[in-house]
């Protein structure tokens, strides 16, 4: 008994210093020259229209943004609730080894190889995607918790797990999906004839129907908004640059996964568990089909990397092999080590110039729109937004104060709008734009005489046959950063509009919402 608790206490102390440990890296492996990414500035602006729904995503992320907004609104908890989705990943994995029976070792290993993965760059970002990841792996440890224990309360846990992860990201119905479809082609199809089963899916549906009514409310915009993914972005999905990505998000626990592949058909203890290497075939494949962005499959390795430990435990448990374990536990420091510098944003922009060809090899430098550039995506998102309300903020101080009250400041896309709102929420109005949500926060047109416009590069303020109703178009400044995505992004301010203008800014708003993904002219 003595022996047991000691190995509890010392189990646990081993997992609370990995989540410390992740914690640590999440905040020291971002360079200070960058600032939050654009989505980020969207969803924290969220916070400010709490609602069941929105155009650009389901709600639970806006309602963490609430939570943020309470402690401060700083950096520090922007980055804190990803990391903390992060830890708890590795912990539901821990806990997965601990099911399968796994010792120190194997829960040690799966920590490892998780910790040191693309997981540490995605756990960056205040997006849906570190919470989708952690619902994904808990789905499976519940479903294996039930397996074991048959009692109806995992299944329940299991149904409030989905129901929240809807909520979160739609794309965890293609986990769903795939995971019906492998318990279908395994024993487990009784439970298809158990009342239990349905229960948990009423619970799903139940947690899920807020934002269901939300989407009737407003014509499906998650449809159009597929629609506009495949048009946009995933028609530049390439399949070998899918499948190169599922080699470098877990690049140092790729004898895990395969090997949790190959355990499901040789390891007769893992045979109770094909569904999951069955889910994992048919979720990939399902998302091959749709030319899918390759980090939508990220959820599915945890649990494969759990099982992956597992049955390295085993095969190097015995003789002089148990010898070479460290090597093992070394392998992801190893090749993590030399990707610090490429995969997550501690190096400034020039920097990164002089490593360019080592980006370019990883694949790192190609955008959504399928072109090379100076920078990986998600860092050119994180340069100019600063600079960018101060030029906003330069723009409103020209206005008289007596019509300080009457200017509208409208944004070319969301990430515009959220920075300034988020840099300068105390000293101006709240900016909008006929972009993803910003289209429901519109405030009244009707006293308009002033509008600060900001402009991508190359675009201009307003159109020629709208002059006639501007009193005069001042440029005030654009952003200089080179590496910045906004590069060139523009700031006007335009005086004594006339009436005019609030009528087309009505008929144009009314046309966006009722197609919110139509590209703007």
């Amino acid at each position: 008994m003595h022996n047991q608790r000691s190995a509890t206490l010392l189990n646990t102390a081993i997992l609370a210093g990995f989540v410390l440990l992740k914690f640590i890296l999440q905040y020291v492996l971002v360079d200070g020259t960058y600032e939050l990414h654009r989505d980020e500035f969207l969803h924290l602006d969220q916070a400010n229209h709490l609602a069941a729904g929105y155009v650009s995503v389901p709600p639970f992320t806006a309602f963490v943004a609430w939570l943020i907004q309470l402690l401060g609104n700083s950096y520090f908890w922007v980055r804190f609730f990803p990391a903390l989705f992060g830890a708890l990943t590795i912990v539901v994995a821990w806990l997965i080894v601990d099911e399968l029976k796994g010792g120190t070792y194997a829960k040690v290993l799966a920590a490892t190889a998780i910790l040191l993965s693309a997981m540490l760059r995605l756990n960056i970002l205040f997006q849906p995607n570190s919470f989708d990841i952690l619902c994904w792996a808990l789905v499976f440890y519940l479903f294996i918790r039930f397996i074991h224990t048959q009692q109806a309360k995992w299944l329940y846990w299991l149904g409030l797990t989905i129901g929240l992860g809807f909520l979160n990201k739609y794309t965890i119905l293609f986990l769903v999906a795939g995971l019906a479809i492998a318990l279908i082609l395994s024993p487990y199809r009784k439970l298809f004839a158990q009342k239990q089963l349905y229960f948990a899916v009423g619970i799903a549906i139940l947690v899920a129907m807020p934002n269901l009514v939300w989407q009737v409310q407003h014509n499906f915009p998650v449809v159009s908004h597929m629609q506009e993914l495949k048009q946009r972005q995933l028609v530049n999905v390439q399949p070998s640059d899918f499948l190169l990505d599922q080699i470098l998000f877990f690049v140092g626990a790729i004898f895990l996964w395969v090997a949790a592949l190959v355990a499901f058909i040789v390891y007769r203890p893992f045979r109770a568990y094909r569904f999951a290497g069955i889910t994992f075939i048919l979720v990939m494949l399902l998302f091959l089909s749709l030319s899918a962005k390759s980090y939508y499959a990220i959820g599915l390795y945890p649990v494969l990397i759990a099982f992956g430990s597992v049955y390295w435990e085993q095969l190097f448990s015995k003789g002089w092999l148990k010898y070479s374990r460290a090597v093992w536990l070394l392998i992801p420091v190893a090749l993590f080590i030399p990707l610090v510098d490429v995969v997550f944003p501690v190096l400034s922009p020039t920097r990164i110039q002089a490593k360019a060809g080592k980006f370019k090899e990883l694949n790192l430098l190609k955008w959504e729109d399928g072109k090379e550039h100076p920078l990986p995506q998600d860092f050119a998102d994180m340069l100019g937004w600063r600079e960018l309300a101060s030029i906003a903020e330069s723009a409103y101080k020209l206005v008289p104060d007596s019509e300080k009250s009457h200017t509208l400041i409208l944004c070319d896309n969301y990430g515009q709008a959220g920075a300034i709102n988020y840099y300068a929420s105390e000293t101006l109005p709240a900016a909008v734009s006929f972009n993803a949500d910003y289209i429901y926060w519109f405030p009244d047109l009707q006293q308009i005489r002033h509008m600060i416009v900001v402009k991508e590069a190359g675009d201009a303020p307003i159109q020629e046959s709208e002059k006639a109703f501007v009193g005069s178009v001042t440029e005030i400044g654009s952003i200089n950063n080179p590496y910045s995505r906004e590069h060139g992004t523009t700031v006007y301010l335009l005086s004594d509009v006339a009436p005019e203008v609030t009528s087309y800014l009505y008929q144009r708003l009314a046309a966006k919402k009722s197609n919110p993904f139509e590209k703007a002219e």
